[in-house]
């Protein structure tokens, strides 16, 4: 059974940085991402990249955020800077395994970004 652990979620001034990581169990996963549900508003992808190290990230992020892995250790991280109030949201991690046509998608349990303006 795949277990996602997150971590680095809190309480930031407007214009801060946080770092979330995603620790995975199991073996390496096609891809590893974060998205983001703020209230009242449908879950968003945040930024995801694949085991070779590609990248996408939602527009209103580029620039601001960067998401990394590091597969020795199965865990993504996603360096969050310039933080605005919009950002408030409770962020997941996110990942995939690709098994020919099927795809096993996994979510951790979701922790908290706060941003104060």
């Amino acid at each position: 059974q795949v277990q996602l652990v997150e971590s680095g979620g809190g309480l930031v001034q407007a214009g801060g940085s946080l770092r979330l990581s995603c620790e995975a169990s199991g073996s390496i996963f096609n891809t590893m991402g974060w998205y983001r549900q703020a209230p009242g508003k449908q879950r968003e992808l945040v930024a995801v990249i694949t085991n070779n190290g590609r990248t996408n990230y939602a527009d209103s992020v580029k620039g601001r955020f960067t998401i990394s892995r590091d597969n020795a250790v199965n865990t993504a991280n996603l360096q969050m800077n310039s933080l605005k109030p919009e950002d408030t949201a409770v962020y997941y991690c996110n990942v995939q395994r690709f098994r020919g046509y099927t795809r096993d998608d996994y979510w951790g349990q979701g922790t908290q970004v706060t941003v104060s303006s």
